[in-house]
């Protein structure tokens, strides 16, 4: 599941994207202008006094505005090819083993957010309580945007820097950033770390998610364009 390098991919996506509303229609043109508008002027989620402004976030919906989930009714389903299917609330995620990291965030679109601390249940935590079936191979997540998806493989999910994250500068991850839970990939391009994330399903096969389908790459390795060289040797 190998593609061309996202780098490039965006930069030849963007130089065409007026011949992609011609020859697609409007929903790729119309969710990429929803996407790409800056937060850091109108920021919701607070934080605009925390990041610095020449590495400040920007705000992402495919879905076009910001879905609701409290602590109190957040519900994350892991099922699938599983022994164990089951349904974590808020509170269950949060008295699991925590673990902390302290990243950079980078956007496939070039913006950097550096050394960003997240916190959350490891995924490969929460799939060996799922018990994983023998056929299992990959990963498919779903957004409670009703919208969203995306996928990993079995290997790259269980990685300790992959995380469930509940927590974003030491405080709960807010709902402009996906709160109150979402999917966060430390060694991939920001799309692969879903927001708002309500469903784990354990999978035979990767199937690509809702970006990949719209070119992006499935493997999507920080270091494999913009000259980065922190890419993983193997893509797990």
């Amino acid at each position: 599941m190998r593609g061309t390098p996202v780098g490039r991919r965006v930069v030849l996506g963007m130089l065409g994207l007026g011949a992609a509303g011609v020859v697609a229609g409007s929903r790729i043109t119309a969710a990429v202008s929803r996407l790409m508008a800056p937060v850091e002027e109108h920021d919701p989620t607070g934080l605009s006094g925390l990041v610095p402004a020449a590495g400040g976030w920007r705000y992402y919906s495919v879905a076009g505005g910001e879905p609701v989930r409290t602590e109190r009714d957040y519900r994350l389903t892991i099922d699938g090819l599983v022994e164990r299917p089951r349904t974590y609330t808020y509170q269950d995620l949060l008295a699991l083993p925590q673990t902390r990291l302290v990243r950079d965030f980078q956007c496939v679109t070039g913006w950097r957010v550096p050394s960003v601390p997240w916190s959350g249940v490891r995924l490969g935590t929460l799939l060996d309580a799922a018990g994983v079936r023998p056929a299992a191979r990959a990963l498919a997540f779903a957004s409670f945007d009703g919208t969203d998806s995306e996928s990993l493989t079995l290997g790259q999910g269980r990685r300790p820097d992959v995380l469930v994250a509940l927590r974003m500068y030491g405080q709960p991850v807010t709902r402009a950033h996906g709160g109150p839970v979402r999917l966060y990939v430390a060694p991939m391009y920001g799309y692969k770390s879903l927001k708002w994330l309500s469903r784990i399903t354990v999978t035979a096969e990767v199937e690509p998610g809702f970006w990949e389908h719209n070119g992006y790459d499935v493997n999507a390795w920080v270091g494999r364009s913009n000259g980065r060289s922190d890419a993983p040797t193997s893509a797990g």
